[in-house]
């Protein structure tokens, strides 16, 4: 209880205590406002037309009238793309060929061809999509009209034509809005790396003042000290979120009073690790070079701009070992898709293993460090000594 005591005394009086607020909240409100707008509603297309018909210009109406497409310019003849996508002004080409009104009305089919740059993939996101929409609308007015024309009705006309539609639904995140995956992972990455060098720097401090065992050789002593920085991590965390919710919009369904347990788990298995990677350090700056190797795996392995779906198997394996894998699990499931508490206790209880195995270390390196200080002084026997009697 001591432990306790003096740690929650230390922080009251540390940096650490306006850097787990001010950081996080920070980087919400940089990072959430600037993604805010982040949909990209119109890309920039230019198009080849080539036939120079009516019908070519109508379709040419139809793209730029999609809400995903904007078409800036219309070239009269063939231009190579690396000159129509330089300097960015546009991220696609769509070519519309010669006598394309005339395969139209004799009934022939016609390839239009679509050029992208994918060297910014975001840039072209819903470009596939409204460009297929087009065709696809396109070509049953033109069957459905031909059908009537010889008699037949437009529901029969829409059966041949188009036997099954497709009806789809996004689900949690419709606008694919980047707050609720980039800019919370950007968030918690400043968290984690505030938490860990501070935990971090526990026991170096505490040597370098001769205090290490001054509460006693227990390793609990040491286990209790990351208390305080696991609560105010997770209340941090808890307002950051909040903050995201009213300022940008962000999705977040669960209620706070149940979301803090989880998140209170994971923040004290992320101070035990920064504890644990900061044992043996010297001084404050290895502390900080130590925690990269929570840090850059965190960012990129755990779900914060790609899904460990994407990584192959033992990348997903090794992530398991690092606490914000689990913490995006539980947003993504409780969070987003309100979820309930016990539909998540396979992350929880991953949360409470690492727990368990980071506490199992420390001890040891505790009882380790202990033995070294404070050997065993049991009275010695030399062999070599004679008694004398009297």
């Amino acid at each position: 209880m001591n432990s306790l005591i003096d740690e929650w005394k230390y922080v009251a009086g540390s940096k650490y205590l306006r850097l787990i607020f001010i950081g996080p909240l920070v980087a919400a409100l940089f990072f959430g406002l600037m993604f805010s707008k982040n949909q990209i509603s119109e890309s920039p297309v230019v198009v080849i037309d080539e036939d120079h018909s009516s019908y070519s210009r109508q379709l040419i109406s139809k793209i730029d009238a999609s809400q995903y497409m904007n078409v800036t310019n219309v070239y009269s003849s063939r231009l190579a793309p690396e000159t129509l996508l330089a300097n960015e002004k546009a991220v696609a080409v769509i070519m519309l060929p010669k006598q394309l009104e005339q395969r139209q009305q004799q009934g022939l089919s016609t390839n239009i061809g679509i050029l992208m740059d994918n060297t910014m993939p975001s840039g072209l996101t819903g470009i596939r999509t409204a460009i297929q929409e087009v065709i696809v609308t396109e070509n049953m007015t033109l069957s459905m009209t031909r059908l009537g024309q010889k008699g037949m009705d437009a529901e029969t006309s829409k059966g041949l034509v188009s036997p099954l539609s497709l009806q789809q639904r996004m689900l949690f995140n419709p606008t694919t809005s980047y707050v609720g995956f980039m800019v919370l992972g950007f968030v918690n990455i400043v968290a984690l790396l505030i938490t860990t060098s501070a935990a971090g720097w526990i026991v170096p401090r505490l040597r370098k003042e001769g205090e290490l065992f001054a509460n006693g050789k227990s390793p609990v002593q040491l286990w209790i000290r990351c208390v305080p920085y696991a609560v105010l991590t997770s209340l941090s965390l808890l307002l950051c979120y909040g903050l995201l919710k009213q300022v940008v919009g962000m999705r977040f369904e669960a209620e706070p009073y149940l979301f803090i347990i989880p998140l209170l788990v994971y923040a004290f298995a992320l101070a035990l690790m920064g504890l644990l990677i900061g044992y043996s350090a010297k001084d404050q700056s290895k502390v900080n070079l130590r925690t990269s190797f929570v840090l850059y795996p965190s960012f990129l392995s755990t779900g914060i701009q790609l899904t460990p779906l994407a990584f192959p198997e033992p990348f997903q394996i090794f992530a398991w070992a690092l606490p914000m894998n689990w913490l995006n699990r539980l947003i993504r499931g409780m969070a987003f898709r309100d979820g309930a508490l016990t539909a998540y206790s396979q992350e929880i209880g991953a949360l409470l293993i690492i727990i368990g195995v980071v506490s199992l270390l420390i001890g040891l390196l505790v009882l380790r460090e202990a033995g070294k200080a404070y050997p065993s002084r049991e009275p010695r026997v030399d062999s070599d000594v004679i008694p004398v009697s009297s």
